[in-house]
């Protein structure tokens, strides 16, 4: 059902040159937690212009579906949440050491992609696969609020398929997997006690010199899995501790944050950690953690979407954290791929080049038209 609203939803054309249609979607802001206009603008889309999609509407995630009977079902789906806007908005184009660029909140992460999807959904009718687009919201949060957690709790059968397409900015390659990641709290104990009488104390700051200097020798493995090769990262992000400048402190936490390959689970990257930190005197908990994603390229569906974009493509590891993660545990394989550098996402200059754009537009279209199948 479509939720009730004052306003109507900003109109946008499928058809458009993809250029276009990626700047109306930008121009729409949808911070995490502020998505229904462009909810609201992506429904209205599909329902008007994709009269051979079913449309379902879950909270501020609109999610179309074809229903053809094929043997194979491929999922796409893309994020419509920004972080927040940094006076980058509205969209704006610009020619830089000779490219073109559309510059602005979401247009690398990851509206260009959602743009390519919208457009993709509306003209492909007759697919060998049947399809189900996603655009869903609460990405850039807490997987607590992440749309998907929800929907694979209550509706799996929605993101369920033999192959699925995240489109995440890959500058239009294919970044197979993701690694996966965890944030610990590693907090020191000690005794309170007036800083010029430091001997009747215990200073817990201290208590963490050993695990800095861990921290500091330590030699991330490099795991090759199917040809791609995940860094794994360990690193402190954040230190915590003291109450004044005279007061030898009883408390000092350093939160952790490590980024694993996908072929360990996080029982066993916890593990890793304590194993790793075993001799200091800290207690260790963690505060948040998700598993990371095997390539999955060797499958049919995916052979097939590589054979699609040709010899020239790059073919990467994702360093990152992604939710093909969340369709890795439903059991269905997933890649990122989608216009953009990533390493561009969330900065104040966010921008994509124009020719991303439309190669990977070409790409999907190539790769969705029966012909070519």
């Amino acid at each position: 059902m479509s939720r009730m609203t004052t306003t109507p939803a900003p109109a946008l054309d499928p058809r458009a040159d993809i250029v276009d249609l990626t700047a109306a979607i930008v121009d729409i802001p949808s911070v995490s937690g502020d998505e229904q206009a462009l909810a609201d603008a992506v429904e209205q889309t599909l329902r008007t212009h994709a009269p051979h999609l079913t449309v379902i509407r879950d909270g501020d995630t609109v999610i179309a579906r074809t229903e053809l009977g094929r043997a194979t079902r491929v999922v796409m789906a893309g994020h419509l949440d920004t972080v927040p806007v940094a006076d980058n908005l509205p969209s704006s184009r610009r020619t830089r050491d000779g490219r073109e660029e559309l510059v602005g909140r979401g247009t690398c992460d990851m509206k260009g992609g959602v743009s390519i999807f919208l457009a993709l959904a509306v003209e492909t009718t007759d697919p060998d696969v049947d399809l189900t687009w996603i655009f869903y919201d609460h990405e850039e949060v807490a997987k607590a609020d992440n749309s998907l957690t929800r929907i694979a709790r209550t509706h799996p059968e929605h993101l369920q398929g033999d192959f699925a397409i995240l489109g995440e900015p890959t500058s239009a390659g294919v970044e197979g997997g993701c690694k996966g990641t965890m944030k610990l709290e590693v907090t020191a104990r000690g005794v309170a006690s007036h800083s010029a009488r430091d001997w009747v104390g215990d200073n817990a700051i201290h208590h963490l010199a050993p695990v800095l200097e861990r921290l500091a020798a330590y030699e991330a493995r490099r795991a090759v899995i199917d040809g791609l090769e995940y860094r794994e990262c360990l690193n402190a992000v954040a230190i915590t501790g003291g109450i004044a400048g005279n007061v030898i402190p009883d408390r000092a936490a350093i939160t952790l944050n490590y980024r694993f390959a996908p072929d360990t689970s996080p029982d066993r990257a916890e593990a890793h950690v304590r194993e790793l930190l075993k001799d200091c005197d800290v207690e260790i908990e963690v505060t948040d953690s998700a598993a990371g994603a095997l390539p999955g390229l060797d499958t049919p569906p995916a052979r097939e979407f590589l054979a699609a974009l040709g010899d020239d493509v790059t073919v990467a590891a994702k360093q990152g954290w992604t939710d093909v993660s969340r369709f890795a545990e439903l059991g269905t394989p997933a890649v990122n791929f989608g216009p953009g550098d990533p390493l561009l996402a969330h900065t104040d200059d966010e921008h994509v080049p124009l020719e991303d754009l439309r190669q990977a537009l070409a790409a999907l279209r190539r790769w969705l038209e029966p012909a070519g199948r």
